[in-house]
């Protein structure tokens, strides 16, 4: 059996082996095969099976199936430690990852995708609670700034040999998709046999929590995956669709959003810790709504690449704040709360992945624009709510009406 080791007692151990470093080890390992799939996945679901708008709307609505599925983590919970549950799912991510290319039809995809996101989704879920359970409130905007930019270096290591390598050793999608997934395993196997199992303070609640003072967490995250998903699925796909990228081309523009990444994302963390989440949280909502806009007049304006590119490299810099969020649910909820509550938010940021995906990939057919224009009223929807956040929120204090109620409490 394992050892575990009270996340008091770890401190001890040789640096490399502490909850902080696995937390590093596990930032590498996931985007090696998640982010390489996906700077391949449009040229290659285009060239292998002659995906249209609408295939690859159903495509990513089959992918975001497990994550709305994340609630099962907390029944997984219950026979297995989060610990274990990380590390097994990256290895789910990384045999499909590894896989992918050995079924070029629409059904062999749409099934291997799946798979691979069960693995994605369970791992994010779980990582999540891991992270706000091990790390503390006043170093986890910090912290997790530079695991952010760790997965942007681990990535852009992935990229920048696709982009080196592809042409000339002629590489093929099955000799990048196995050494990708090959890679994550690697890690894996590390991890699961250099660490011991980490043991939190505080017990995780085994059961599905809902809580009524979470609601505006709950809201954003709803908002943040609806338009996450318009531009995880429409930003790319209008690159190679509208202007002819080739993968080189699409590497190369990942390879500057890394770059930004590694540099701007402990900054952004730092920023969080700083001005708070409200403020942070404002900017990016504005700064998204008025990037939408400027994709949907791509369409209607006929606006050029130069300008598809700076807003497809700022859009994705604007991810890294997705941080705020976690650090604002760390701040106000119950310790016990964070595992299954991980589990019910990526549940709830996926309601609209399942259907969005392919009810827009048909409007994507009529109307490209039109569906950035939405993403650009959902952005603007999420600023208000971002409106509601205080400025120093804590249990009892989750929303701007909170306070009123401290005082009638104390009274």
């Amino acid at each position: 059996m394992k050892t575990t080791t009270p996340l008091a007692e770890a401190q001890s151990l040789p640096f490399w082996r502490r909850p902080l470093a696995l937390l590093f080890v596990m930032a590498a390992a996931m985007p090696i095969s998640f982010a390489t799939w996906s700077a391949l996945l449009n040229n290659f679901v285009i060239e292998a099976a002659e995906f249209n708008g609408s295939d690859i709307g159903w495509l990513h609505t089959v992918r975001e199936i497990p994550g709305f599925l994340a609630i099962g983590v907390i029944l997984v919970l219950l026979i297995v430690r989060e610990q274990t549950l990380a590390l097994t799912s990256l290895m789910l991510l990384g045999i499909s990852t590894a896989l992918t290319a050995w079924f070029p039809s629409l059904g062999g995809i749409l099934v291997i995708t799946f798979l691979s996101s069960v693995g994605f989704h369970y791992y994010e879920a779980v990582n999540q609670s891991l992270q706000l359970q091990w790390l503390t409130k006043e170093e986890a905007p910090r912290v997790l700034g530079k695991l952010l930019a760790t997965g942007s270096a681990a990535t852009l290591v992935s990229y920048g040999l696709i982009l080196m390598l592809w042409d000339p050793l002629g590489l093929t999608y099955n000799m990048v998709y196995m050494a990708a997934g090959a890679t994550t395993l690697a890690l894996v196997a590390f991890a699961r046999f250099a660490y011991p199992q980490f043991e939190a303070p505080h017990p995780q609640r085994k059961t599905m929590v809902l809580r009524r003072r979470y609601w505006l967490y709950y809201l954003m995250q709803f908002m943040a995956g609806a338009r996450r998903q318009i531009f995880v699925v429409f930003a790319g796909f209008m690159m190679v669709e509208r202007f002819g990228f080739d993968v080189h081309e699409v590497t190369s523009l990942f390879l500057i959003t890394l770059v930004s990444n590694m540099i701007l994302a402990p900054v952004l963390g730092r920023a969080v810790g700083h001005f708070g989440e409200r403020r942070v949280l404002l900017v990016e909502y504005a700064s998204l709504a008025v990037i939408f806009l400027l994709y949907g007049g791509i369409y209607y304006f006929s606006w050029g690449l130069v300008l598809a590119a700076v807003l497809y490299v700022i859009d994705n810099i604007f991810f890294a704040l997705a941080l705020a969020l976690k650090t604002y649910f760390q701040k106000i909820a119950d310790p016990g709360d964070i595992a299954p509550t991980a589990a019910v938010a990526f549940t709830i940021n996926h309601i609209a992945a399942v259907f969005l995906p392919a009810t827009l990939g048909y409007l994507w057919l009529v109307s490209p624009g039109a569906v950035f224009f939405l993403a650009a009223g959902m952005a603007a929807c999420s600023f208000l709510f971002a409106l509601m956040i205080p400025r120093h929120p804590e249990p009892g204090y989750e929303t701007i009406f909170g306070r009123k109620k401290l005082a009638e409490a104390a009274e």
